[in-house]
């Protein structure tokens, strides 16, 4: 135990002087947060429009508002030709144009369809899907609008009544700003603990530590330890912003988050272990802690849903930690679940850390042999 306790005063001392590593405690996460808490916007509003109305009706100023009011269009542009839609949607001044016919008014009042132009610049996906949804649900109600006066019903002759749980307002914060601290959580306890044996051998350290009794699993106890201490500093942080921020209501246990929260830091500190000891110097530590990171990013459900990858990759992205906590941590902020529901994701990272930890521990005693 006091040659555990040695190795973490030691590698403490080593961070208190470090002042990347101070910057990295504090900032990554102030810094991750409000940049991509703020940026990273799934729902789409306030979308550039252009129109070309040849219709000049109460028809066509209605059905414009009703595009308006939905807070998704914002009619910045108008044309008096179909070139000029062009030109607004080339230059990105505009990404959708609404064309109305000369004939729209007339078609209405007769009561037959009345046909109008919804172009999208679908050059930014993201974008170009949302217009469209919208722009067909705007279609849909104002067409039932018109067969309910004319059948004069009093309602809909179907009530549909749709209750959205957990984030009823579709608050992109609430979704994103979890997932970003467990990517904050990966990004600095992988790349710190991936560099910490790697510096310790290019500083020459490491043969005074080979000299000494301490047992190879001594010495990753005692390196570890310090790591999760900052993990945590880092999850507090994290939250605080989330709550203070972001309003992020946290509707689970705030004990329960931390304790588990304990399971995926040590699967990704023994990741960063077993890379410091797989790399030769702190070039190759860094490119491999970032070659682990963009597929952590992209295949573990921050950004999109895993059951939208094809089979192969949603089965690829079983084996990366971050998969299992963003279901712990959105499970536990979002949703208020306990233990007994996140039993398996808990599990699997249990499983991950033994292995991440053991894997170190061997290649360690090998390269000290």
């Amino acid at each position: 135990m006091s040659r555990i306790l040695a190795v973490m005063k030691k590698e403490i001392l080593q961070m208190s002087r470090d002042r990347m590593t101070l910057a990295l405690i504090f900032m990554i996460p102030l810094v991750q947060l409000l940049l991509f808490g703020y940026a990273i916007q799934t729902e789409v509003k306030h979308i550039s429009t252009v129109v070309f109305d040849q219709s000049l009706s109460p028809e066509s100023r209605d059905m414009l508002g009703s595009f308006s009011a939905s807070g998704y269009f914002d009619i910045t542009y108008s044309t008096s030709s179909y070139a000029g839609v062009t030109q607004s949607i080339d230059s990105g001044q505009a990404k959708v144009g609404i064309i109305f016919p000369p004939d729209f008014a007339d078609n209405v009042r007769r009561g037959e369809s009345a046909p109008l132009q919804v172009i999208v610049d679908a050059s930014d996906n993201m974008v170009a899907n949302q217009a469209i949804a919208i722009a067909n649900s705007i279609g849909l109600i104002k067409s039932q609008e018109v067969l309910f006066n004319k059948m004069h019903l009093s309602g809909a002759p179907y009530d549909i009544r749709v209750r959205p749980w957990y984030n009823p307002d579709g608050i992109t914060a609430y979704y994103m700003v979890p997932a970003i601290l467990g990517i904050i959580v990966t990004l600095t306890m992988m790349i710190l603990t991936a560099v910490a044996i790697v510096r310790e051998r290019e500083r020459g350290t490491l043969e005074q530590l080979m000299v000494t009794p301490i047992k190879s699993y001594e010495m990753m106890i005692g390196k570890i330890v310090p790591y999760i201490v900052m993990g945590y500093m880092q999850i507090t942080v994290a939250l605080l912003v989330g709550v203070l921020v972001f309003d992020v209501p946290i509707r689970g246990s705030l004990l329960q988050l931390y304790l588990l929260t304990l399971f995926f830091i040590t699967a990704s500190l023994g990741l960063g272990l077993m890379i410091s000891n797989i790399a030769k110097n702190q070039m190759q530590a860094f490119q491999l802690s970032f070659f682990v990171m963009l597929p952590s990013i992209l295949l573990s459900g921050f950004l999109f849903p895993r059951d939208a990858m094809p089979r192969v990759i949603y089965y690829l992205s079983a084996i990366i930690p971050l998969t299992y906590y963003l279901d712990i941590i959105r499970g536990i902020i979002l949703k208020g679940i306990g233990y007994q529901y996140l039993m398996g994701q808990v599990t699997v990272l249990l499983v991950f850390s033994l292995i991440f930890l053991t894997i170190s521990i061997l290649k360690f005693k090998k390269k000290i042999a």
